[in-house]
């Protein structure tokens, strides 16, 4: 079973970029989307053999989430059940017969940490809320979680230590997702690599490789020894992001 994720940034434009044909290349039972930036209605994008479901943001062309899948899911929820935290299409869970996906694109701390605050506060809801899932069956959470873990996750630690995204607080509330029982699948596979999943579109970043892998496959320990394969498609363009896999074995 391949899981792929990928923050888009702005569907309307990736669809102009080829992607149907990445879609379809890449052969995913689930597809998942952060950062679609769509109300309703603004665009009818569907596929032959697939559902999708759709949490947008109360904002227009802002943030937003989406599935598309091959299977049929027993219920689909939108956010996390708190309501500060739910008016931006932020989380889009799938309950599967032995497994969450939950596709989560995390807030960003913004320039200056100015949104660190609020920052932390969803990051304790969210944490609270995977974590309650996976008292049930496994949880598998994918997404643009907006953070560099380790030093190794990005090209420039040193100069990014207090910029958003690689903020302490940050890194220690990933720390704490981690503890509470998930396990970051590409990491725990390739222990030493450097690879990036992000680059700004300054200064020919993506050119260069000057990245960050802040775009994860999470996945609760009890599901870990199903982890057969995992991948960044560095090799894809189209977003700022590229997207990243996962394949579990059934």
């Amino acid at each position: 079973m391949k899981l792929i994720s990928w923050n888009v940034n702005g569907l309307r434009a990736v669809a102009g970029k080829g992607f149907a044909g990445i879609f379809e290349q890449l052969d995913a039972d689930f597809f998942c989307l952060q950062e679609t930036k769509l109300q309703a209605g603004q665009l009818d994008l569907e596929f032959l053999g697939y559902q999708s479901f759709w949490n947008y943001a109360d904002k227009k062309g802002y943030s937003g989430t989406a599935v598309y899948t091959r299977h049929n899911p027993l219920s689909v929820t939108c956010g996390i059940g708190v309501d500060e935290h739910d008016h931006e299409g932020r989380v889009l869970t799938l309950e599967m017969p032995d497994f969450y996906l939950v596709n989560v694109y995390t807030p960003n701390s913004q320039d200056g940490l100015r949104r660190l605050d609020y920052r932390m506060q969803w990051e304790d809801a969210f944490r609270a809320y995977v974590c309650d899932l996976a008292t049930h069956k496994g949880v598998v959470i994918c997404g643009d979680m907006n953070v560099a873990h380790e030093e190794i996750d990005l090209k420039n630690p040193s100069t990014n230590h207090f910029n958003a995204g690689f903020s302490d607080e940050e890194r220690a509330k990933m720390t704490e997702l981690l503890a509470a029982g998930f396990r970051d699948s590409w990491r725990d596979a390739h222990p030493g690599e450097a690879k990036y999943s992000w680059w700004s579109y300054r200064m020919a970043a993506r050119e260069r490789n000057v990245g960050w892998r802040i775009d994860y496959f999470l996945v609760s320990d009890n599901l870990a020894p199903r982890i057969s394969g995992t991948d960044i498609h560095n090799e894809i363009y189209g977003s700022d992001h590229c997207p990243v896999e996962l394949i579990l074995s059934d």
